[in-house]
């Protein structure tokens, strides 16, 4: 599927530049992703909205009550729920909405707004306010995720300029301790040595010690967890939270799981008082009840989410962005932003000048291939673009992250006269790129036609001036 035939004419050129996926959007096929059953369903309600002239009563009546149902179907909590369509029913029958030239787009303001407002409205950041080191305490039900979240997070700190320490405190489970040494050697973050014989809330005590003297300024601490809330565990996190003093205690959350989420959250904030949520393997999530109910159960802020299983999978929590998302709008400034802290400058800086002078290859591709894996996921990058939710016929498509790696494997078997020259591969040629990469020469056929179209519409996109990448970052 050529990249001018599909995707083109449904974005600007300027959010095209802005997030630096021109040239590979070729081979990127998406899928509805996050909350796709609940995207899927208010789409359909409100496309019957938006297409009457004008808005009565009763058609606000009949599409609240199929909103209600995608709700409830989407393992929402039912109190939550229900609040939710009253605020948004009282709000529909105002004046400005029933005597608007748009009422239908009115109406889904109002619903994204709603949405925005039931998940916190606003994103709350992590409180590194006060002396150091700062102490997170991570706590949750075993299985939620803690440990690979607790690298995460350290990893995201780091890139804030923070010198995170990493404690396993979770005595219990072996590999929980080595499985968290062997994350910290990935990120480069220290680990505390445990010492398995003492008391968790005295490592924890030992560690702070141990990291203050080290010069860290953040100690993230990864309890234990146990498969159902009891007595035992939480008195141990309640002392380790009395000895510690920490900053934030924050809940790691399957958003797989849905409503047993919530009720779990809820009982952990009444036990310990937490000061926020991380949703953990919400790219796995399609209903999305978690995200809907869980703030508005706990009053408790949903501060990071994660999707994905590599380490830098860790996303701030924005509720406006997150209504977006669900109502189909996409998220473009969440994959500015991430284009912004992981894409190379000055890579992308000699690329636009090779672009003005027609001299884009395949080793250029290939950088950009490797480039574009930095940022996530096909089918996460995919699903922060606006209308993709919408085009149904994706549906039938799974972007294949194989396929990504094949396509380097075949340009790593090319020569460098035929990565900047793909005209010179013949047929000799092509059989042993094939079998030097594994792959069959069908493979090869199709990714030089693949690449043939994307160097066309960049010459197109650089002759019209559209490639200014500098904007980007502030140039």
């Amino acid at each position: 599927m050529a990249h001018g035939e599909t995707y083109a004419p449904r974005f600007s050129v300027d959010i095209q530049e802005k997030i630096k996926l021109n040239c590979l959007f070729s081979a990127i096929k998406g899928s509805l992703g996050l909350f796709e059953s609940l995207t899927e369903k208010l789409n359909g309600v409100f496309k019957k909205v938006t297409g009457r002239g004008r808005l009565s009563e009763e058609n606000i009546q009949d599409a609240l009550k199929e909103v209600r149902l995608a709700l409830l179907e989407a393992d929402v909590n039912y109190k939550v729920v229900k609040g939710l369509v009253e605020d948004i029913r009282v709000r529909a029958l105002g004046q400005d909405v029933l005597q608007s030239l748009t009422p239908g787009q009115q109406l889904i303001k109002i619903v994204n707004e709603e949405l925005s407002r039931l998940m916190g409205e606003s994103h709350e950041g992590l409180d590194l306010t006060g002396r150091t080191p700062h102490v997170f305490m991570l706590v949750g039900l075993q299985g939620s995720g803690k440990t690979t979240t607790a690298a995460k997070l350290a990893g995201y700190l780091k890139g804030l300029g923070r010198h995170p320490y990493l404690v396993p405190a979770d005595i219990y489970r072996p590999a929980a301790i080595d499985q968290l040494k062997k994350l910290g050697d990935q990120i480069q973050v220290p680990v505390h040595e445990t010492d398995p014989g003492k008391k968790p809330p005295d490592i924890c005590v030992a560690a702070k010690a141990m990291a203050g003297a080290a010069g860290a300024d953040v100690l993230i601490i990864d309890t234990a967890g146990r498969l159902h809330i009891d007595e035992a565990l939480m008195a141990e996190l309640g002392e380790i939270k009395a000895k510690t003093g920490p900053s934030e205690i924050l809940l790691v959350a399957d958003a797989m799981t849905g409503q047993d989420a919530v009720n779990v959250a809820g009982a952990f904030n009444d036990e310990l008082d937490i000061t926020g949520i991380v949703l953990s393997k919400m790219e796995g999530d399609a209903r999305g009840g978690a995200a809907l109910s869980i703030k508005a159960v706990t009053k408790k802020p949903i501060k990071f989410i994660g999707t994905g299983e590599k380490l830098d999978a860790l996303e701030p929590f924005y509720p406006e962005r997150m209504a977006s998302r669900i109502l189909g709008m996409g998220d473009v400034l969440t994959l500015i932003e991430k284009a912004q802290s992981e894409l190379d400058e000055k890579a992308a800086l000699k690329l636009q000048k090779k672009l003005k002078k027609n001299e884009f290859d395949l080793e250029d591709f290939r950088a950009q291939l490797r480039q574009m894996k930095k940022l996530g996921s096909l089918e996460s990058i995919m699903g922060m673009l606006p209308g993709m939710g919408q085009l149904k016929k994706l549906k039938q498509f799974k972007p294949d992250e194989k396929e990504l790696v094949k396509v380097e494997a075949i340009i790593n078997s090319m020569t460098v006269e035929e990565r900047a020259n793909y005209k010179r591969i013949n047929g000799s040629r092509k059989r042993r790129i094939a079998n030097g990469s594994g792959t069959t020469v069908q493979d090869v056929n199709r990714l030089i036609k693949n690449f043939a179209q994307t160097k066309k519409m960049m010459e197109r996109f650089a002759k019209k001036g559209s490639m200014n990448l500098e904007s980007l970052f502030g140039a």
